[in-house]
């Protein structure tokens, strides 16, 4: 199935790429089923979080390093790890045990591209990103303001969001965008890019029954930033 959806996606992998997704798939089961790591885990269930992770590089500019906050199973930082294996990877999980399924799929499938770090991401030492992305893991505005420390002028962010994207696009006092393009490349999925003053934001939404699955992909001007700290487990 894997193939065959990448492929209606225009997205080309080889043959190391898909032996390490059905490897991947077969560890997070193990895992998953002893360790509570994912309730989603038939195989159906882990090729959709698989393609879900990895489509937003067909419009992501490109970048050498990522910080992935919150990685727990693996979505979207270790996939994106196994797609881009000539990119930095870091990804950052607090729990204990999700650290250890993350190292123990790193050593398996020989990602030397990939740093597994135990923290929050408002505790590690700075360090400048190109992308910084996330998934179920807080609202956009704490995202911004937690990953401060990780991110320069030119970082660009890509969050996996929710219902309520636009409420927490409003609470993170990002104004003044406008839809200036929409590519329906398939019956359920629409890709808007809107633009915020001289940036953009970049949205893909999936509908799935009355859910809405937002990506965000945006660079923000680092004002925007600003606000309380607060935390990411």
């Amino acid at each position: 199935m894997l193939k065959t959806e990448f492929e209606k996606l225009d997205l080309t992998f080889d043959d190391k790429f898909y032996n390490r997704c059905d490897k991947f798939i077969s560890l997070l089961q193990d895992w998953g089923a002893v360790h509570n790591l994912t309730g989603a885990l038939s195989r159906a269930q882990i090729e959709a979080n698989i393609i879900d992770s990895i489509y937003p590089i067909k419009f992501l500019n490109d970048f050498n390093s990522l910080a992935d906050i919150g990685t727990g199973a693996g979505y979207p930082g270790m996939l994106l790890a196994i797609a881009k294996p000539d990119k930095q990877i870091t990804l950052i999980e607090p729990k204990a045990k999700r650290v250890a399924f993350l190292n123990f799929v790193k050593n398996t499938l020989e990602l030397k591209n990939v740093e597994v770090i135990q923290n929050r991401s408002q505790d590690i030492k700075p360090k400048n990103f190109d992308l910084i992305t996330s998934r179920a893991v807080t609202n956009t505005s704490l995202l911004l303001s937690i990953t401060n420390n990780l991110s320069y002028e030119n970082t660009e962010y890509l969050f996996y969001k929710g219902s309520l994207c636009d409420e927490e696009i409003s609470e993170a006092k990002i104004k003044n965008y406008d839809i200036i393009e929409s590519d329906r490349f398939d019956s359920s999925i629409v890709h808007y890019i809107k633009k915020v003053d001289d940036k953009f934001l970049r949205v893909i939404a999936k509908r799935k029954d009355e859910n809405t699955l937002l990506v965000i992909s945006a660079f923000y001007d680092r004002r925007l930033k600003k606000g309380s700290e607060g935390r990411d487990d």
